[in-house]
Protein backbone atom coordinates (compact mmCIF):
# COMPACT_ATOMS: atom_id res chain seq x y z
CA UNK A 1 0.00 0.00 0.00
CA UNK A 2 1.24 3.49 -0.82
CA UNK A 3 2.66 5.12 2.31
CA UNK A 4 0.74 8.37 1.77
CA UNK A 5 -2.57 6.53 1.31
CA UNK A 6 -1.84 4.46 4.42
CA UNK A 7 -1.03 7.60 6.40
CA UNK A 8 -4.34 9.23 5.37
CA UNK A 9 -6.30 6.07 6.27
CA UNK A 10 -4.47 5.76 9.60
CA UNK A 11 -5.19 9.39 10.49
CA UNK A 12 -8.84 9.11 9.43
CA UNK A 13 -9.32 6.01 11.57
CA UNK A 14 -7.48 7.64 14.47
CA UNK A 15 -9.65 10.77 14.32
CA UNK A 16 -12.82 8.71 13.89
CA UNK A 17 -12.31 6.58 16.98
CA UNK A 18 -10.82 9.40 19.05
CA UNK A 19 -13.86 11.62 18.46
CA UNK A 20 -16.37 8.86 19.17
CA UNK A 21 -14.40 7.68 22.21
CA UNK A 22 -14.34 11.20 23.65
CA UNK A 23 -18.05 11.56 22.87
CA UNK A 24 -18.81 8.69 25.25
CA UNK A 25 -17.41 10.83 28.08
CA UNK A 26 -18.25 14.38 26.96
CA UNK A 27 -21.55 13.86 25.04
CA UNK A 28 -20.94 16.54 22.38
CA UNK A 29 -22.57 14.52 19.53
CA UNK A 30 -26.22 13.77 20.29
CA UNK A 31 -27.48 10.22 19.87
CA UNK A 32 -30.38 9.75 17.47
CA UNK A 33 -33.55 7.81 18.06
CA UNK A 34 -32.93 4.16 18.95
CA UNK A 35 -35.10 1.08 18.87
CA UNK A 36 -36.11 -0.56 22.12
CA UNK A 37 -33.53 -3.31 21.61
CA UNK A 38 -30.80 -0.77 20.91
CA UNK A 39 -31.72 1.21 24.02
CA UNK A 40 -31.70 -1.95 26.13
CA UNK A 41 -28.27 -2.95 24.83
CA UNK A 42 -26.78 0.52 25.37
CA UNK A 43 -28.47 0.73 28.78
CA UNK A 44 -26.80 -2.53 29.78
CA UNK A 45 -23.40 -1.26 28.65
CA UNK A 46 -23.90 1.97 30.58
CA UNK A 47 -25.19 0.25 33.72
CA UNK A 48 -22.20 -2.09 33.81
CA UNK A 49 -19.82 0.79 32.94
CA UNK A 50 -18.52 -1.24 29.98
CA UNK A 51 -19.16 1.73 27.71
CA UNK A 52 -16.32 3.55 29.46
CA UNK A 53 -13.92 0.67 28.78
CA UNK A 54 -14.90 0.81 25.10
CA UNK A 55 -14.36 4.58 25.17
CA UNK A 56 -10.89 4.15 26.69
CA UNK A 57 -9.98 1.58 24.02
CA UNK A 58 -11.18 3.98 21.32
CA UNK A 59 -9.30 6.95 22.78
CA UNK A 60 -6.08 4.97 23.25
CA UNK A 61 -6.37 3.51 19.75
CA UNK A 62 -7.08 6.90 18.21
CA UNK A 63 -4.13 8.50 19.96
CA UNK A 64 -1.80 5.63 19.01
CA UNK A 65 -2.87 5.78 15.37
CA UNK A 66 -2.53 9.57 15.20
CA UNK A 67 0.90 9.50 16.86
CA UNK A 68 1.96 6.40 14.89
CA UNK A 69 3.09 4.66 18.09
CA UNK A 70 1.88 1.09 18.71
CA UNK A 71 -0.57 1.57 15.85
CA UNK A 72 -0.33 -2.04 14.68
CA UNK A 73 -1.25 -3.33 18.15
CA UNK A 74 -4.08 -0.87 18.62
CA UNK A 75 -5.51 -1.65 15.17
CA UNK A 76 -5.81 -5.30 16.21
CA UNK A 77 -7.42 -4.38 19.53
CA UNK A 78 -9.75 -1.92 17.82
CA UNK A 79 -10.96 -4.65 15.46
CA UNK A 80 -13.10 -6.11 18.25
CA UNK A 81 -14.84 -2.77 18.73
CA UNK A 82 -15.36 -2.48 14.96
CA UNK A 83 -16.93 -5.92 14.62
CA UNK A 84 -19.21 -5.41 17.62
CA UNK A 85 -20.31 -2.01 16.26
CA UNK A 86 -21.25 -3.59 12.92
CA UNK A 87 -23.07 -6.46 14.64
CA UNK A 88 -24.98 -4.01 16.88
CA UNK A 89 -26.08 -1.90 13.96
CA UNK A 90 -26.83 -4.87 11.70
CA UNK A 91 -29.11 -6.50 14.27
CA UNK A 92 -30.55 -3.68 16.39
CA UNK A 93 -30.08 -0.40 14.49
CA UNK A 94 -29.84 -1.20 10.76
CA UNK A 95 -30.80 2.34 9.73
CA UNK A 96 -27.58 3.78 11.12
CA UNK A 97 -25.08 1.12 10.04
CA UNK A 98 -23.09 3.40 7.68
CA UNK A 99 -20.73 4.71 10.38
CA UNK A 100 -20.00 1.22 11.66
CA UNK A 101 -19.26 -0.01 8.13
CA UNK A 102 -16.89 2.93 7.60
CA UNK A 103 -15.17 2.09 10.89
CA UNK A 104 -14.76 -1.57 9.89
CA UNK A 105 -13.47 -0.76 6.38
CA UNK A 106 -10.96 1.78 7.75
CA UNK A 107 -9.82 -0.71 10.37
CA UNK A 108 -9.32 -3.48 7.81
CA UNK A 109 -7.42 -1.08 5.53
CA UNK A 110 -5.13 -0.03 8.40
CA UNK A 111 -4.58 -3.66 9.39
CA UNK A 112 -3.62 -4.37 5.78
CA UNK A 113 -1.23 -1.41 5.87
CA UNK A 114 0.46 -2.84 8.95
CA UNK A 115 0.68 -6.36 7.47
CA UNK A 116 4.49 -6.36 7.64
CA UNK A 117 4.29 -5.95 11.43
CA UNK A 118 2.18 -9.11 11.77
CA UNK A 119 4.46 -11.44 9.78
CA UNK A 120 5.94 -13.08 12.89
CA UNK A 121 2.53 -13.59 14.43
CA UNK A 122 1.25 -15.36 11.35
CA UNK A 123 4.13 -17.83 11.05
CA UNK A 124 3.12 -21.49 11.52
Amino acid sequence: MNSKVFMVLRILLGLFVLVFGLNKFLHFIPYGEMSEGGMNFMGGLMAAKVIYLVALVEIASGAALLLNKYGALMAVILMSVSVIAVMFHATLEPGSIAGAIILLVLNIAVLFGYKDKYSELLQP
